[in-house]
């Protein structure tokens, strides 16, 4: 099928558990999430991402671009200014932005990773 559709993707059911995450001396986060694979650009990341409020490092090394479905937070990159995120925000990110991520309150996005 050319066109793959997540129907509520801010309600979608059946989200992967993906683990956890966090930083040392700091409660783990619950991470989960469903992948979609488009044939033909299957090096491409992309689907949905959701994680429990907390803090962790961000680890991604490709370039991003994130719509949030839910939550709020704050990121830092390193060196530079805060950015603040919520529901309805979306972000885009350069290859090799490493920072931290404060997650207020539990965050989904839609995220595409290339």
């Amino acid at each position: 099928m050319k066109v793959q559709q997540i129907k509520q993707s801010v309600n979608a059911k059946g989200l992967e558990d993906w683990g956890t995450a966090g930083l040392p001396g700091t409660a783990p986060i619950q991470v989960s999430g469903l992948q979609t694979v488009i044939k033909g650009s299957e090096a491409i990341d992309t689907g949905i991402f959701e994680c429990s409020a907390g803090t962790y490092r961000r680890s991604v090394k490709q370039a991003e671009v994130m719509h949030f479905l839910a939550g709020r937070g704050r990121f830092t990159a390193d060196g530079e200014d805060t950015i603040h995120f919520a529901s309805g925000d979306t972000l885009f990110f350069e290859a090799n932005t490493e920072g931290l991520w404060e997650v207020e309150e539990a965050m989904r996005k839609v995220y595409v990773i290339f």
